[in-house]
């Protein structure tokens, strides 16, 4: 059984889901693949202690605290690729941001090959299920550039603005899927 809740936050609502003990999605309102069929099985609950775990984590991010994400119990659902992917989003420091080239970079190695696809690693960033606690936010391209992001780079610059990324060196696209 899933259960959704919703959070009102500054870079709009955001929809909560769990099973009954673990976190498995976090989407803003509008985001690109909002919900993965996980909602239309879910049903409404606000009182959970999960809920109140993650609003008391999101609080906390959102007042520059710095929360750690081990402080929650999250459970994507994804393919294996997908996880490890995940789990390199997890390692991000707050105020720090990636590119898609070094993720793929640390997957090849997980994965003892020669090299990983950065497009195949933008694919599972962006399907990220658990967004802002799983910082997808912190990922750029090679170049700078902002894209990639499902929320809309609007929400991507606030985020990495609020945790104190300075945003002027970084490269709005004018085209492209990420807009």
């Amino acid at each position: 059984m899933y259960y959704t809740t919703t959070y009102s936050s500054p870079v709009g609502l955001l929809t909560l889901a769990c099973d009954d003990n673990h976190l498995i999605g976090l989407w803003l309102e509008g985001q690109k693949y909002f919900g993965n069929h996980i909602l239309e099985k879910a049903i409404v609950k606000n009182n959970l202690d999960i809920f109140y775990l993650t609003k008391k984590w999101l609080d906390g991010y959102f007042n520059q605290e710095e929360p750690s994400i081990q402080e929650l119990p999250l459970s994507p659902i994804g393919s294996d690729f997908r996880q490890e992917v995940w789990k390199i989003l997890c390692e991000i420091p707050y105020g720090q941001v990636i590119t898609y080239g070094e993720i793929a970079k640390k997957i090849a190695l997980k994965m003892h090959k020669k090299s990983m696809s950065a497009q195949a690693v933008g694919n599972a960033v962006g399907h990220n299920p658990i967004s802002i606690i799983i910082p997808c936010h912190r990922v750029i391209g090679t170049n700078k550039s902002l894209t990639g992001y499902a929320g809309g780079i609007d929400k991507k610059i606030k985020l990495l603005r609020l945790e104190g990324i300075n945003t002027q060196e970084l490269i709005i696209p004018q085209k492209g899927t990420a807009l």
